[in-house]
């Protein structure tokens, strides 16, 4: 058993490493990943020796992975994880059976390895990094982009799709053929009991329980239930013989459609940061350093054969499979080419059951860790060359305080609506707070318009509590990205029912789903269009009342429109059938003003 002080000793240590390597890594524009994985392989047993013992620092940052698909199963409802199966089981199945085909098919014949080996190499490095994906795709903000749409789905196969490899395994390996049968039908008893369990337990248990919890009014206790929830699935799913991960990403799956799916979330979120920045440290740690000073160029080889057939054939799926042009297919294989945390599991099981050797798993496990320190260098480059945005810069301290006083309304975004609203409302000596995610925006908006705009994700209960938007009667949403727009205003109407919003609509679906959310929506170009196609009109030889009476029937007819494709939204040819009928109707409605 650790010394009391040794423990703390070893959380100091790894706090530290964190503060330093993590800013440093950040400013030298590598990102965080790279940061951590720097950090751990300085203080593990090979450079400056602080941290010893490896293991179990590896299977405690395990619980990173875990929080990790915890939160992507909380964040994907059934009914999302249907409409998303082409890519998902489509482009994901395309691409592990391709990889895995063509890397076990060079372990097969380049390097002599058995075929059973072989296969477990080949799958073992067509899975990629979830944590490292994710974190990078998040940090550069490009989540919602296509490639981070499509790589969001692969990702999601592969977590599914190595719970079937892990079992395989032992298979091929084929060790005690006397009593594997007795055993493997044991195991899958245990693993459908496991599964069963979760899928009762999150439908008929969990919600009463959080509701139990949410009543005390007591945020440590809901924090305590929350890792409760997804720390005892995991548990059972490693006692079932099954990934954890797949534990924790049922169990989100179950809860993605309940009321308290938002405050597990943020319950969760600071959680996974750190035991995921512990991953990659653990991963930083455990990198054989000997290997790469004996054999550079073997390592380095490795490594780039890796990455080279990972990234033409994610191109290739990218473009064939996943509609992507060719600028976001090169930024979906620069995201995906490297190996993947499941792969150190699977590797390890193969070693454990004779499949390879001592020195050809470390070949391994070197290879994947280098690919994984590669691509945030590989995705910096990407991004300079296709000119990606650079990251925001730090954000001031007098910004991140939020004086709100008593407002009345508070904005959310402050673009260039949000600024108008900011100016009408100032005028009319209305109290108001706006929040902003954008340092540069803040400083123009308070250099020159001199209005009350701090900084602050929205999305954040902390933050709309600060602003005191319990306390205002509106919360106007001018937000430009159609997601984020749609999880505000649903956050804000669950956390205060009684607070009007009014949110900014980028499209005809976007007014839809801001409806579901209790959201009244403002379509931010309808009315812009409107004014122009008046002054057209008038311009055309129409009087003024004439222009104006048009351009009045046409919007209370595109209303009823609007109103009727919300009816059928999800069946493509009735909104097609619906918008051909409404071009004939508006033609008729207009001939007969004309008569």
């Amino acid at each position: 058993m650790p010394h009391e002080g040794s423990l703390l000793q070893t959380a100091v240590i790894f706090l530290l490493a964190a503060v330093v390597a993590v800013p440093l890594a950040k400013r030298l524009q590598l990102g965080a990943v790279i940061g951590y994985l720097l950090a751990g392989v300085a203080i593990g047993p090979q450079a400056l020796g602080l941290i010893r013992d490896t293991e179990s620092v590896a299977h405690i940052s395990e619980l990173g992975v875990v929080l990790l698909l915890f939160i992507i199963g909380l964040e994907l409802s059934p009914r999302r994880l249907w409409l998303m199966r082409k890519s998902v089981f489509g482009v994901g199945t395309a691409q592990v059976l391709l990889t895995g085909a063509a890397l076990g098919a060079i372990a097969l014949f380049g390097f002599s390895q058995s075929l059973p080996a072989a296969i477990v190499v080949g799958l073992g490095l067509a899975l990629s990094s979830t944590a490292l994906g994710l974190q990078s795709l998040a940090e550069s903000k490009q989540l919602n982009a296509p490639h981070g749409r499509l790589a969001f789905a692969i990702l999601l196969f592969q977590d599914i799709a190595a719970i079937p490899l892990i079992a395989l395994v032992p298979l091929l390996a084929a060790s005690g053929p006397d009593t594997s049968h007795g055993d493997s039908l044991e195991h899958g008893l245990q693993v459908f009991a496991s599964i069963a369990i979760v899928i009762v337990g999150g439908r008929y248990l969990l919600r009463p329980l959080f509701r139990i919890v949410a009543r005390t009014g007591l945020p440590e206790v809901s924090t305590a239930t929350a890792l409760l929830v997804v720390i005892g699935t995991a548990w059972l799913m490693e006692e079932a013989g099954i990934s954890m991960a797949l534990g924790a990403f049922l169990a989100g799956l179950l809860l993605a459609d309940s009321e308290y799916r938002h405050e597990l979330e943020s319950q969760i979120e600071p959680f996974k940061g750190l035991l995921l920045g512990l991953f990659f440290m653990s991963v930083g740690m455990g990198a054989n350093l000997r290997l790469l000073l004996e054999m550079p160029l073997v390592l380095l080889g490795l490594t780039l054969l890796l990455i080279a057939v990972k990234l033409l054939l994610l191109i290739g799926a990218g473009r064939l499979a996943g509609g992507l042009n060719g600028a976001s297919a090169l930024r979906l294989g620069m995201v995906l080419a490297a190996g993947g945390e499941f792969a150190f599991v699977v590797f390890k099981l193969g070693k454990d059951q004779g499949l390879f050797d001592t020195q050809t798993y470390d070949l391994l496990l070197m290879t994947i860790t280098l690919s994984m320190a590669v691509t945030p260098l590989l995705m910096l480059g990407c991004a300079r060359a296709l000119k990606r945005p650079q990251p925001v810069p730090e954000v001031p301290e007098q910004y991140k305080t939020i004086d709100a006083g008593t407002p009345r309304v508070v904005i959310a975004g402050m673009g260039r609506m949000g600024q108008i609203v900011a100016r009408i409302l100032r005028a009319q000596k209305i109290p108001f707070v706006a929040l902003e995610t954008s340092v540069d925006a803040i400083e123009m908006t308070r250099m020159f318009e001199q209005v009350p705009v701090f900084y602050g994700d929205p999305l954040r209960p902390e933050v709309l509590q600060a602003a005191k938007v319990g306390e205002a009667e509106y919360f106007i949403i001018t937000i430009d990205d159609p997601e984020v727009a749609i999880h505000t205003a649903e956050r804000a109407k669950r956390l205060y029912p009684h607070l009007k919003v009014i949110a900014r609509a980028r499209n005809r679906q976007h007014v839809h789903k801001l409806m579901d959310v209790g959201a009244e929506p403002i379509r931010e170009t309808f009315h812009s269009s409107l004014e122009m196609s008046r002054r057209t009109l008038i311009g055309l030889g129409l009087t003024q009342e004439q222009a104006a009476y048009r351009i009045q029937r046409f919007t209370e007819h595109d209303e009823q429109v609007l109103e009727a494709q919300g009816l059928v939204r999800d069946d493509r040819a009735k909104v097609m059938q619906t918008a051909k009928e409404a071009r004939v109707e508006l033609e008729r409605l207009f001939a007969s003003d004309e008569d």
